[in-house]
């Protein structure tokens, strides 16, 4: 299924399970089936919303030019999502660029945010301009911890398009580190849910001392630590996830 937004572009997403309502988001470049293993398992007790992000997956338009503002404009599209298929309320669960748009969409509609629960998300992008320049040049020049990804956008979308999608995202993360990082830290007071925030050991990208700093600034916000785990605690740390998330969307 698809919502057509009202500047043209759709967003891919799937619906399934009975009861309260989660909406699931996977990372950057990627897709719900991604998150099929977390979706089936819950699926089981919830309504599982599970959302392609703008440009990824199977939202349009691809290739996706983005912008320093993108973050902002996509947790905007994603409420608009919600309100086309009539929530009112719902837990924000998001990997990466899920988890950052699950933050934001807390603080846009905390009256709509039952709880959000985030991995591999920050509220801040925080790197160096020899990492943007990896990222720019990913489908050609990819590094060590770069690679399986590359190979994932080469798949998914073809040569052509993930070279386009890697320079314009890394183009977009340089404005936003240009203009101070910010991505959803400037409004954590706003997140007024409980929140539980994940990430691993050996992030790269979301390393635990800013994590745990933006856990700390939500008002009611907790923080974990996937020990051993680098970005990716679904794929390396699933079991302990999945029992982790389910024991707090149980609690709240």
């Amino acid at each position: 299924m698809a919502w057509h937004g009202p500047d043209g572009r759709q967003i891919y997403y799937e619906d399934t399970g009975r009861g309260e309502t989660v909406v699931l988001m996977p990372g950057w470049g990627g897709s719900i089936t991604d998150l099929d293993r977390l979706r089936r398992e819950f699926a089981s007790g919830f309504r599982v919303i599970a959302v392609d992000l703008p440009g990824s997956g199977r939202s349009q338009p691809q290739p996706r030019h983005y912008t320093a503002s993108y973050y902002l404009d996509d947790a905007r599209a994603l409420l608009g999502v919600l309100d086309a298929l009539e929530v009112e309320a719902a837990h924000f669960v998001g990997f990466s660029d899920g988890g950052e748009n699950a933050l934001l969409m807390a603080a846009l509609e905390p009256g709509r945010a039952l709880s959000a629960v985030t991995w591999g998300a920050a509220g801040q992008v925080v790197t160096s301009p020899g990492m943007l320049g990896r990222l720019a040049h990913l489908v050609d020049e990819p590094i060590e911890p770069l690679k399986a990804l590359a190979a994932y956008l080469v798949e998914a979308y073809g040569v052509h398009n993930a070279r386009i999608m890697a320079a314009s995202w890394a183009g977009a993360l340089g404005g936003i580190v240009d203009a101070g990082g910010d991505v959803s830290r400037s409004r954590a007071a706003l997140i007024t849910c409980p929140t539980l925030m994940i990430t691993g050991t050996y992030d790269p990208f979301c390393p635990p001392d800013m994590v745990r700093d933006m856990a700390d600034a939500i008002p009611r916000g907790e923080y974990r630590e996937a020990f051993e785990a680098g970005h990716d605690v679904h794929l390396s740390h699933h079991g302990w996830l999945l029992a982790t998330i389910l024991d707090w969307l149980g609690d709240h």
